[in-house]
């Protein structure tokens, strides 16, 4: 990357939020905790609501609030970097805006539609000299981490194969992608890419290996209208069978009160009052099987590496669980990680290591793993020298085989990587 005089910045960190939904304002945790080394100035929201809950914390000036990236960034820079957490589909005009008025930027995955738009951000940030850090959380969660110790170790020998299951959860899965925002890939992102680019990230940072061969299958298999049972309507609130269905929207957001983080209420409502007009006239009130999705429910991607390695990621969404289970299969031995255990066996001694994890679940933002995010883009920008974790250009490889795989599942063939 070239240098720029503006790589090193003075602390704290200046920041401007380009987008305030429930991702941003998970970041805002760090910035609360640390205001000696990161500021948030400014706020970029078109949504009155969303920007004002978000400013208020902060007690962001009335003049420092923005309803549009396009008038932001066309002012005179006032900030060092932006924290882009906007609609997937956004993402790349907001970055090219960001990187063009001088901004370091901490983007949230994925980085762009296509694999060409990756390209063009990278190559702008780096004709700027400015620092792009992707949120591929799993680099940064100790869970993770710890796995990646242990092949690296050398105690279990050469990886032959990975098994990787990515469990979205119903509950995410319908909420997301079949009622939420991200249900549409002409309209975002395909769902491996909007969910698992961070899983294919974690397989190429673990195997030390590039791809050679990708292929997948997957489909939209349930959440269409033909498999909607009798009586069922296209709102739950109007619906005969409703008490009786496992994706009920009373059930998930009413009685459960589960995924509400986002339902912000605007001034003189209640928490209550959103929940209601959502169930009534919003999207999230809507029936599964009769809403506009089109992404797929279940998704198989192989890969085979340079080295003959062979790994797989599947993406279920068919679970109450909502984790990842990982089997490696080494020469010496196996790691295999189920939700928070991961257990370590040798072939000749039966040595069997187990590392427990569940303790994470008490601390908040994925274990913490959210604040590490934010916290090594900041202290890279504050400490020159220290490297990003998820840097750009290392990015770029998880979405060029996501994009491969998708192209593969829409044609039937085995890509063959670099021809």
């Amino acid at each position: 990357m070239i240098e720029n005089k503006d790589t090193k910045v003075g602390s704290p960190v200046r920041i401007v939020a380009v987008g305030a939904g429930n991702r941003t304002r998970t970041y805002m945790h760090y910035v609360e905790s640390n205001p000696d080394k990161a500021e948030l100035v400014a706020v970029v929201e078109p949504d009155k609501v969303r920007r004002d809950f978000l400013a208020d914390r902060f007690g962001i000036p009335e003049e420092m609030r923005f309803d549009s990236c396009e008038k932001f960034f066309a002012m005179p820079k006032i900030a060092d970097a932006a924290i882009i957490c906007t609609p997937e589909k956004l993402h790349y005009d907001h970055c090219m805006l960001a990187i063009g008025a001088g901004y370091h930027i901490l983007l949230e995955k994925p980085i762009a539609q296509t694999y060409s738009q990756c390209l063009e951000i990278a190559s702008k940030a780096e004709e700027k000299g400015l620092k792009v850090s992707v949120c591929h959380v799993l680099r940064h969660h100790p869970l993770f981490i710890k796995i990646k110790e242990l092949i690296e170790s050398g105690k279990y020998g050469e990886i032959i194969s990975i098994s990787h299951i990515e469990e979205v959860g119903i509950d995410r899965d319908t909420h997301s992608y079949v009622r939420g925002t991200m249900n549409r890939e002409k309209d975002n992102n395909p769902m491996l890419l909007a969910k698992c680019c961070h899983d294919l990230d974690f397989l190429l940072w673990i195997s030390g290996a590039r791809c050679s061969k990708v292929s997948s299958f997957g489909s939209l298999r349930w959440f269409r209208r033909e498999n909607a049972p009798e009586g069922s309507s296209r709102r739950c609130v109007d619906c005969a069978v409703e008490d009786k269905c496992p994706y009920s929207a009373i059930d998930l957001y009413k009685r459960r009160r589960d995924w509400i983080g986002n339902f912000i209420p605007a001034p003189g409502e209640t928490i209550d009052d959103v929940i209601d007009r959502e169930l009534r006239e919003g999207r999230f009130g809507r029936c599964v099987y009769h809403c506009d999705n089109d992404v797929v429910d279940n998704q198989v991607v192989t890969m085979e590496m340079d080295n003959g390695m062979l790994i797989s990621l599947i993406l279920n969404v068919f679970t109450q669980r909502d984790c990842r289970n990982i089997e490696i299969k080494m020469t010496r031995g196996e790691i295999s990680c189920y939700g928070d255990l991961i257990r370590a066996r040798m072939f000749r001694t039966r040595e069997t290591s187990t590392y427990d994890y569940s303790h994470l679940n008490k601390i908040p933002h994925h274990g913490g793993a959210d604040m590490s995010v934010i916290g090594n883009f900041i202290e890279s920008l504050l400490n020159p020298g220290l490297p990003l974790t998820s840097p750009l250009e290392v990015a770029l490889e998880s979405h060029r085989l996501i994009l491969e795989a998708e192209r593969s599942r829409h044609t039937g063939k085995t890509i063959n990587i670099n021809q």
